[in-house]
């Protein structure tokens, strides 16, 4: 296999970052993912957390060096993820859960695979045009699939920020799986969370990301949606690979001398930010430190625990 890829991620004016964001990779398969902790609830970054390190961890094992079924892959371990959750809430007595979106795809032998929960989103670029694109589980795209509102209204529609399902919900999941699709070299694809596709249209985003190469343009994209989204804005993440050999003479990542037992898995760095204030003079709760993360997932949450005071 030979890919470009980037990833990266922005806090921008939120109080803190929820989004998590991690791709991996073996001799034979590609796995990408994106979550965005769900700020209406406790610890959503948690949640997205969880989502990220359990999917990367279990892609590590089974890729040897490539997953056997990735739909019945993405499918079962994005169901365990959403009972972990669940398993946070019940051990720590909490009213609900931590709650995530979740977008992931899977490249082997030149087919994706892709499954998503929520509204974090995945773009498929070839010869730059928009070639697929994962429906929202949101409230605005369930009224434009029935008709009751048009396409131009969802952008100010007072329930445009509500999704129907996610991970960590009161209910199991609805995974959504793409099936296969075809990968041809030159093709793009854009795993994003909704603090990018809200600042711009799908027409905008696809012309930033053929504007150079992909490490270069998604950087750019970045850069544009965080100008855009402004005081409003979200925090905003994305992965987005080409696919083969880069026309540009560029060096992609090539995995023809892995071994086949190996593994490599970069996770998206968190920055955190100088501690904010809220309009209200209240002092903003920062991420979970990487260390408490890594406990609280590993002991069923005790940075939870610690965190809510015990309640």
């Amino acid at each position: 296999m030979k890919f470009t890829v980037y990833q990266g991620s922005r806090q921008g004016p939120r109080p803190y970052n929820q989004d998590r964001l991690a791709y991996s990779y073996s001799k034979d398969a590609l796995m990408m993912a994106i979550a965005d902790g769900m700020g209406g609830h406790r610890h959503g970054e948690v949640a997205a957390q969880l989502a990220i390190k359990m999917l990367t961890d279990a892609f590590q094992k089974q890729a040897t060096p490539e997953l056997s079924n990735p739909n019945r892959f993405l499918n079962e371990q994005i169901t365990e993820i959403h009972e972990s959750i669940d398993e946070i809430r019940r051990n720590n007595g909490l009213m609900e859960a931590p709650r995530t979106t979740l977008v992931a795809a899977i490249i082997q032998r030149d087919m994706v695979y892709i499954a998503h929960v929520g509204d974090s989103r995945l773009y498929h670029f070839r010869n730059k045009e928009l070639i697929y694109r994962t429906q929202d589980h949101s409230v605005v795209q369930m009224l434009l699939r029935k008709g009751q509102i048009k396409k131009e209204d969802m952008l100010e529609h007072p329930d445009r920020h509500k999704i129907y399902n996610c991970l960590g919900g009161d209910k199991p999941p609805q995974i959504e799986l793409s099936g296969k699709r075809k990968m041809m070299d030159g093709d793009i694809l854009l795993l994003c969370t909704d603090g990018l596709w809200t600042a711009m249209t799908d027409s905008e985003i696809g012309q930033s990301l053929h504007y150079g190469t992909v490490n270069v343009s998604a950087a750019r994209l970045l850069d544009k949606a965080e100008a855009l989204g402004k005081q409003d804005g979200d925090n905003i993440s994305l992965l987005a690979i080409q696919w083969g050999d880069p026309q540009n003479g560029e060096e992609p990542v090539s995995t023809g001398t892995m071994p086949l037992g190996a593994t490599t898995t970069i996770m998206n760095p968190v920055i955190h930010e100088p501690t904010m204030r809220l309009d209200n003079g209240v002092e903003a709760v920062p991420d979970l430190s990487e260390d408490e993360m890594e406990k609280a997932i590993a002991d069923i949450q005790a940075a939870i625990h610690k965190t809510t005071g015990g309640k």
